[in-house]
């Protein structure tokens, strides 16, 4: 059984590596991560090294982990049979209890197929070549001009697939009432005392994710200075690409952008800014506008960056506790902000540009549908709901 991983390397950020059923180092995954950490986020990395784990617990299973240079498109195809299983046995009669997702199979396969691509193209390694075809099965629909769009260039496409029915899936959303129930229960203001109670931070939290659309990643990489005040006008969110945020968060794609932000999560950060100041002051930490934005506050390591790890924990919290609909993630809030935007009537290139995409095209790939779905509209009053936002695009 091979494992994934946490090591943190004297002087240097927390990363992960894969270690074989003998507890050594798994060589040949070590030479590719070490080629692509510098160019991925800590998250990137440990989920390519929990796929890769599994994939040699794998070929540990069948006794061919000496044999890693030499599978082909068999072996691959058995490997996601074994995952749909639990990782017991390649083929089952009845289907696993705790079976994978489709996403999830897509993503372990699309980290072995890259592992064994740079494999290739450095080492010689011939088995890319025999899990890969040379153009792919099926293009779908391109808009006029395409052709000059570099991401549409014709690419290899794996000969071992996920069926996935993606015309049928939407991204899943979290409704207004939703977002307010998700809200409330971390913290509520109390006009009795003029104070919030519960936990603020965390309401901040989901409020700013909830408002903005940022990634988890983008959000827990900010510094107090990173949210700037209004002052009279309208106040904003820079999003700084860093790498040395000490919670090892990390902007996709190393794209700024800012996200313009209303006065309603400006006086919510206010107040969390001063109780964080107070907070500081009663520990004796001294604290600069440079400093994380999301810490500790009430356990050890005090005033220490939030971690990722820390959210999800607080989510299934709230999930244990009926908060939300089933299964609901931090993400969640950045697919209803969107479909939120849309409804109100939002151009598709302002989303887009207020999401951080890459391009125009991924939006209306993810949420074209919006529009169209009458029901969708009917079922919350998503312009009412979005009244209070800035959405200007600035740049």
């Amino acid at each position: 059984m091979a494992y994934s991983l946490a090591v943190a390397p004297a002087g240097e950020p927390r990363t992960w590596t894969v270690l074989d059923g003998a507890y050594a180092t798994v060589l040949p995954v070590e030479d590719w991560l070490d080629a692509h950490r510098p160019l991925w986020s800590p998250n990137t990395v440990r989920a390519y090294t929990t796929a890769l784990a599994q994939w040699w617990s794998f070929l540990e299973q069948r006794g061919e982990a000496d044999r890693w240079r030499e599978v082909g498109v068999p072996a691959v195809a058995a490997f996601l049979s074994w995952l749909r299983n639990s990782r017991t046995v390649e083929h089952a009669i009845a289907a696993a209890e705790s079976a994978p997702s489709d996403a999830t199979l897509e993503a372990r396969l699309a980290a072995v197929i890259s592992f064994y691509r740079w494999q290739a193209d450095v080492h010689g390694v011939p088995v890319a070549r025999r899990l890969l075809r040379g153009a792919p099965r099926r293009h779908p629909a391109r808009g006029l001009l395409s052709h000059l769009d570099a991401r549409r260039a014709p690419q290899t496409s794996s000969l071992v697939r996920v069926r996935r029915h993606r015309s049928h899936q939407r991204p899943p959303l979290l409704m207004p009432e939703q977002i307010q129930q998700i809200l409330d229960a971390c913290a509520v203001y109390d006009t009795a005392t003029g104070q919030w109670a519960g936990n603020l931070r965390d309401r901040l939290l989901f409020a700013t994710l909830a408002e903005t659309g940022m990634r988890l990643g983008e959000l827990l990489g900010m510094r107090i200075t990173d949210f700037v005040m209004g002052r009279g006008e309208t106040a904003y969110i820079e999003v700084v690409p860093r790498e040395d945020n000490p919670n090892g968060a990390r902007v996709k794609m190393m794209r700024p952008r800012r996200v313009y932000v209303s006065a309603d999560l400006e006086r919510l950060f206010a107040d969390y800014v001063t109780h964080l100041a107070c907070r500081a002051a009663e520990v004796g930490i001294a604290v600069t506008a440079e400093d994380p934005l999301w810490v500790n506050l009430d356990r050890p390591p005090l005033l220490a960056a939030l971690r990722e790890s820390t959210v999800r924990d607080k989510t299934e919290a709230l999930r244990r506790k009926g908060i939300g609909p089933a299964g609901w993630t931090p993400h969640w809030f950045r697919h209803s902000h969107a479909t939120a935007l849309l409804l109100a009537g939002t151009a598709e290139w302002v989303v887009s540009r207020r999401l951080g995409h890459s391009h125009v095209q991924t939006t209306l790939d993810l949420y074209g549908w919006v529009r169209e779905d009458e029901a969708l509209r009917a079922a919350a009053n998503w312009a009412s709901y979005t009244s209070g936002w800035r959405v200007t695009d600035a740049r």
